[in-house]
């Protein structure tokens, strides 16, 4: 029960949840640039007190039943199958006044808070910190949330009311929403799957390495109900993966997210095996899909796909996890190459929401449909991506961090660089995020798009990249990178040797005195231009899943809605100009793609507008 659906009940006499894992309740408008409307401003404070309705306002988290109950948003919570006994029951004695049902009544601490002038000054300055500080100002529905209701607190219902009006109307005209309710509708369209329910349902998925990604793999699918078979090759690699996911479940335990149970149920779907067990092909060959997991060498996945599928059903799947390798090329040492296709998932799994699934020219539509069941309900959003090196989201992401390289080497300063691109709305700096990625994985990724991509890799020597590597700074993994982790005090610090390196191959360029806006425009040139291109040479199918995979896969700014709806709102014409101002003072890594002078030529926007 969300959105509009949430609005009309705070004010009911009696309300009553179910305690399905389904049940939620949430207010999610600011997820679309707005507030929630119909008064959802201002009844929702007086039902569960100022400070949560502002936190479910301005988050927009699903609250289950359970917690909805505590907080006082719901009066009972009932099993599915008493919910009409029950409502009915709730109904009769609220008829005859042996029902009384009120509002919560708050802490005492809440009360000195919420209701008086002082305490509330007080609550909404604070607020207003932390929305300045978490959103940069680049989300105008957050202001107006607690604008409206503040007017409510001070001064009413109906006072509060206009001014939810007013917002709302501004809100809806900004080009934030837009954006974002651009992101809403493609990540709709995604939910359909192109090739239609599987014959088969799925039980089983196997996932082969239980390192960071094959752990996280295993967790959202045991998550998703499916009985999952993790193998790896020995009992203590094994361990790791299992103690990953226990730790991944730990806090929402103990946030009271997920009962102890539902953890200890979700942890024995997990079933571990090892090389050294003679039961592990009898487990595995039981799965309906089997994804693998393990180290980016195409010997290796040959060898594993040459291994594996002898041992399952004709009509099994066997998916691959690489983020790069061409998977006609890993499908090339398979008897049955149409059950072969790439599922790329990305780090850390259970928290990053896209899913690329990649198939080769000869994948299966069956294949296809099981894949993306599959990543349906492990709760990702789904593109489907032509099999080219990088697939999209990489793709995209190599000149992008080409260039965070070339403004190093042109002699902008790192912190510079990183804090330029986190206030533009981004969620680390591209420094950081290569740390986070890990140097090597970076590089690798690097070297294998330059052999494809020509110039337009270009811009930055790669020797300085190399150099950080072998130096063993191959990123918080490694606890230095850029930075230095897990020393004396709280934080990170600048990594001297990484920094001495980095020196070597500065040769002061334009990047040296930019100032914070050109640096995110060239940053933000060099993806949008490739992404412009994957859509010219049909590696994603549509602008839509273009900016979902930006979203979801590297954290474009929401509200900037991703590469297509930011060209769309600044004019083709104005983004290809600034591209060829950047080819001609920089290098033709930035010359506009084909299909962006195209659409500047015409006018005609990359998305259709909506009625």
């Amino acid at each position: 029960c969300g959105g509009g659906g949430r609005e009309p009940p705070p004010p009911c006499h009696y309300r009553i949840a179910t305690s399905s894992p389904k049940t939620v309740l949430s207010v999610p408008e600011s997820q679309l640039g707005l507030l929630p409307g119909a008064g959802g401003t201002q009844r929702l404070p007086k039902v569960v007190g100022i400070q949560a309705a502002l936190q479910m306002m301005m988050t927009g988290q699903n609250i289950k039943a359970d917690k909805a109950k505590r907080m006082g948003l719901v009066h009972e919570v009932v099993d599915p199958h008493a919910l009409r006994h029950a409502s009915l029951s709730a109904a009769r004695e609220l008829l005859d006044g042996s029902l009384k049902a009120g509002t919560k009544k708050k802490a005492l601490f809440n009360r000195l808070l919420e209701d008086n002038p002082v305490g509330r000054s007080v609550l909404f300055k604070k607020a207003k910190e932390g929305v300045d500080k978490k959103t940069g100002g680049k989300y105008p529905a957050m202001d107006a949330i607690l604008k409206a209701v503040a007017a409510g607190a001070a001064g009413g219902h109906e006072a509060g009311s206009k001014v939810e009006r007013e917002e709302f109307g501004k809100l809806g005209m900004t080009d934030v929403s837009a954006a974002l309710r651009g992101i809403f509708f493609s990540q709709t369209a995604t939910k359909k799957s192109p090739y239609g329910k599987p014959a088969r349902d799925v039980k089983q998925v196997g996932v082969l390495g239980a390192g960071l990604m094959g752990a996280g793999i295993a967790q959202v699918s045991a998550k998703s109900g499916y009985r999952v078979v993790l193998k790896d090759q020995t009992a203590e690699a094994l361990a790791r993966g299992e103690a990953q996911i226990a730790a991944n479940l730990a806090p929402a335990v103990k946030r009271r997210r997920m009962r102890a149970f539902e953890r200890d149920q979700l942890l024995s779907r997990v079933i571990g095996v090892t090389d050294d067990m003679p039961t592990w092909p009898k487990h595995l060959a039981k799965s309906d899909l089997v994804i693998e997991a393990v180290f980016e060498s195409m010997e290796l996945k040959h060898k594993v796909v040459r291994e594996i599928e002898p041992l399952l059903r004709d009509d099994a799947v066997l998916a691959t996890n690489t983020s790069a390798l061409p998977i006609g090329d890993i499908a090339a040492a398979a008897a049955r190459p149409g059950q072969i296709l790439g599922m790329h998932y990305f780090s850390p799994v259970d928290k990053m929401p896209l899913l690329e699934i990649i198939p080769h020219a000869g994948t299966s539509d069956e294949a296809l449909a099981v894949a993306f069941e599959v990543g349906r309900k492990q709760g990702k959003t789904v593109i489907i991506v032509k099999d080219v090196p990088g697939f999209y989201v990489n793709r995209c992401l190599g000149p992008f961090m080409v260039e965070s390289i070339a403004l190093l080497q042109e002699g902008a300063p790192i912190d510079k660089l990183d804090s330029a691109m986190k206030k533009a709305g981004f969620p680390v700096g591209p420094i950081t995020l290569a740390d986070e990625v890990g140097m090597d994985v970076a590089l690798k990724v690097s070297q294998f798009l330059s052999d494809k991509l020509d110039d337009r890799m270009q811009g930055a020597d790669g020797h300085m990249m190399e150099e950080i590597v072998k130096s063993g700074a191959l990123g918080r993994k490694a606890g230095k990178g850029f930075f230095l982790y897990g020393g004396k005090g709280k934080g990170r610090q600048p990594n001297p040797e990484a920094a001495a390196i980095v020196k070597k191959y500065v040769d002061s360029g334009p990047g040296a005195t930019a100032d914070a806006d050109t640096l995110v425009a060239r940053m933000i040139a060099r993806f949008t231009n490739e992404a412009v291109r994957c859509l010219e040479d049909g590696i994603i199918r549509s602008p839509g899943d273009g900016d979902i995979g930006a979203v979801f896969g590297m954290g474009f700014p929401p509200f900037l809605g991703g590469p297509f709806r930011h060209i769309d709102q600044r004019g083709a014409q104005a983004v290809a100009d600034e591209m060829a101002r950047f080819a001609d003072e920089i290098g033709p890594q930035f010359a506009p793609p084909q299909l962006l002078l195209d659409h500047a030529k015409s006018g005609k926007p990359f998305h259709a507008p909506r009625d």
